[in-house]
């Protein structure tokens, strides 16, 4: 004879209920914590973009400030201007080789040492400035100078404003230093 089978119950007793509070409690956690790391996702990309932005800043400058020095190590008046970037890398035009620019630097949005070379009027394949290729959007709204930029390539390094604002920084350095 085969002993009879224990019923096993799956539902709770007749008396009890279930309310699923713990079921909703898990759920708003999820929803908070999903809602929490978008707001952090978003705080970050915000912070890297910055950063952008502040490293084209500080690249373009430098190359605006190494076509300056390019400029002022011509032998002979008038001065030229650099017909590629890598003349700033090592300038041959004298007896010891000069280097205006360390290193090729790239655009930080595209990348690539690729930036866009403005020509110097007057000086047929020279430049003089540089701007990024790249059509990104900036966080920015004003270039250092006050003009309107709504993309990276908005905003333009020339070595005319590097020159034009060295000798008023050493103006108001020699004033300073007269002063003490």
């Amino acid at each position: 004879m085969v002993p009879p089978r224990r019923r096993v119950r799956l539902l709770p007793p007749e008396g009890a209920r279930q309310h699923g509070y713990s079921y909703l409690a898990v759920l708003f956690l999820v929803a908070l914590t999903a809602a929490g790391l978008a707001a952090l996702g978003h705080a970050w990309q915000t912070a890297a973009q910055r950063e952008k932005e502040r490293e084209l800043e500080f690249r373009g400058g430098e190359i605006a400030r190494a076509i300056a020095a390019y400029a002022r190590a011509t032998p002979n008046p008038p001065p030229q201007y650099p017909k590629r970037l890598e003349d700033l890398l090592s300038d041959e035009r004298s007896f010891k080789p000069r280097h205006h620019l360390r290193r090729l630097y790239a655009d930080p949005f595209t990348g690539l040492p690729d930036w866009e070379l403005v020509p110097e009027p007057g000086q047929p394949g020279a430049f003089s400035a540089v701007r990024s290729r790249s059509e990104q959007a900036l966080l920015r709204e004003f270039a250092a100078d006050g003009s309107v930029v709504k993309q990276a390539r908005d905003l333009l390094f020339s070595a005319r404003a590097t020159e034009s604002a060295a000798p008023a920084s050493a103006a108001s350095a020699a004033g300073s230093a007269a002063s003490r």
